[in-house]
């Protein structure tokens, strides 16, 4: 048999805090993404069309 350990209250708040970070990281860097392609295909459009 396994002994299962849940989380403190402090443990989970703390990991709760990190993953909402990384989150909002993470969808900040693919609109970055997503807008330079944007502006990168509109460009050769605009010009070579």
């Amino acid at each position: 048999m396994y002994k299962v350990s849940w989380p403190t209250r402090k443990e989970l708040s703390s990991s709760t805090i990190i993953v909402m970070i990384a989150s909002f990281v993470m969808s900040f860097v693919i609109f970055l993404i997503d807008f330079s392609f944007e502006n990168i295909v509109s460009f050769f459009y605009k010009n070579f069309k």
